[in-house]
């Protein structure tokens, strides 16, 4: 038997070459900046980079995104550095890249495609999996003509002449049928996220989510709270795409649910936005967030404001946060001398969740921001109402005192319990005494009636909780 060379059949990497367009309108970044953030992404999409252009233009060209001289100079670009793809950092029209792929022969991508690959190569869940495949069909189909030969194949023969419809108007109805039935399991989805977050509500729970710029360290700030490795932190852009939640204790018997959501960047597809808004509804429903920003990056101003524009987009924008500075252990100065602190947060905290220098104050800011919110409530409550009573000693800062008739609870609890103190204590006030030796209590759901012989029972019970 003859011995054979191995085969290597590892897939070859494509060869990527990316153009931009300064038009002077992306306040903040320059060209070559926002070239840097591409060259990242097309890396972490396991592309190889070898080359870059950009040109200053006071608009894109409808037909070619550069000028048409520019363009034909990519033909020269080509020959020299033999790339395979060409990315482009705006989104292209279809006939922008349909004259591009004419004229060089080669793959057009352009800035939202190459994230939605991102996020495809990075989608573990079947929650995941299923909103990346809703924003690249909904990303591909005005571009159906140039990316896809056919999804569906007609038959020939007999009853199949005749003009019929095209097959790219087949293609199209078949990525609208699957994409309509996309959205009807991504609702699902947001049904049963909705369904958690009421669970957590009855059990009065606060949440906090962590936001940020992609790959700002909001994983490893979820790690450092835990104290343990509850979600995958890897340094590389969209690591985390599906939400992380878990319990965080934050001293003195306070508990809060945090929860890791995926990271914004520059330019987001609006197809991802509107795809994932299932899973960033944990974001609209948190009752904190923890703004991260990386503290080392140059650009944290404009990551800030990215940020902000998509929490404003999704109806966040006026929540209470922390602004979180991570990775102080690569900043230069010392950082508790380190006053680069935006002035609209008053709240910002200096960590670096490596070190763990700054978590504990973290955690201190948290706890204090959520009693903030909290709110003070004093009154009056049936003997009846011993579970909702346990409750508040455990969830609330409060002072119980039992008397003759009712218990008093004093002191500061969230406001979801509040309200259901309140309804409780109304209720029962408003029922009274009905005279055949029962007392009404209406707990906002069902009419309970207690004898009046065991209260005493009641009373020995519920001070032993």
């Amino acid at each position: 038997m003859s011995r054979r060379n191995p085969v290597d059949v590892a897939p070859t990497r494509e060869r990527a070459f990316l153009v931009a367009v300064d038009s002077g309108e992306d306040s903040g970044w320059t060209a070559e900046e926002s070239l840097q953030e591409l060259a990242s992404l097309a890396t972490t999409a396991g592309a190889d980079v070898v080359g870059a252009e950009w040109q200053n233009r006071r608009h894109v060209d409808p037909n070619w995104y550069l000028g048409k001289g520019k363009a034909e100079e990519l033909k020269v670009a080509r020959a020299e550095t033999g790339f395979t793809m060409l990315v482009a950092d705006d989104e292209l029209s279809p006939n922008q890249q349909k004259s591009l792929e004419t004229l060089l022969g080669v793959k057009i991508l352009d800035r939202s495609g190459l994230i939605l690959d991102i996020f495809a190569q990075h989608a573990r869940t079947h929650e995941g999996r299923l909103q990346v495949e809703l924003a690249q069909l909904e990303y591909q189909l005005p571009r159906l003509t140039r990316m896809w030969a056919h999804l569906s194949r007609t038959g020939g023969g007999i009853g199949t002449r005749g003009p019929g419809e095209t097959q790219l108007e087949t293609d199209r109805r078949v990525i609208r049928d699957r994409i309509k039935k996309l959205k009807e399991r991504v609702e699902g989805v947001r049904r049963h996220r909705e369904t958690a977050a009421r669970s957590r509500d009855r059990r009065l729970v606060p949440t906090v989510a962590i936001v940020g710029y992609t790959n700002a360290g909001k994983s490893s700030i979820l790690n450092a709270l835990v104290g343990s490795e509850a979600a995958r932190a890897e340094d590389r852009l969209f690591e985390t795409l599906d939400p992380t939640s878990r319990a965080v204790k934050l001293g003195e018997g306070q508990t809060a649910v945090v929860t890791d959501t995926v990271g914004f960047i520059h330019k987001l597809p609006h197809q991802l936005v509107d795809a994932f808004r299932a899973t960033l509804e944990e974001v609209t429903r948190a009752d904190v967030l923890l703004e991260v920003v990386d503290a080392a990056d140059p650009h944290a101003v404009e990551h800030r404001e990215t940020v902000r524009s998509v929490l404003n987009e999704l109806g966040a924008g006026d929540k209470p946060r922390i602004l979180v500075w991570n990775k102080s252990d690569l900043l230069e100065d010392d950082p508790d001398e380190n006053e680069d602190v935006p002035e609209d947060v008053s709240d910002a905290v200096l960590v670096s969740a490596t070190t763990g220098y700054g978590i504990d104050t973290l955690r201190q800011r948290l706890s204090g921001l959520l009693a903030d919110l909290w709110e003070d409530v004093d009154v009056a409550l049936p003997y009846a109402a011993g579970e909702l009573i346990a409750r508040v000693r455990e969830r609330g800062t409060v002072d119980i005192s039992y008397r003759g008739r009712d218990v008093r609870v004093r002191g500061r609890v969230a406001p979801s319990l509040a309200g259901e103190l309140r309804a409780v204590a109304g209720g029962w006030h408003r029922a009274g005494r009905d005279g055949n030796g029962w007392e009404a209590l209406d707990d906002g759901t069902d009419d309970a009636l207690v004898e009046r012989d065991e209260l005493d029972a009641v009373r020995a019970r519920d001070q032993g909780a």
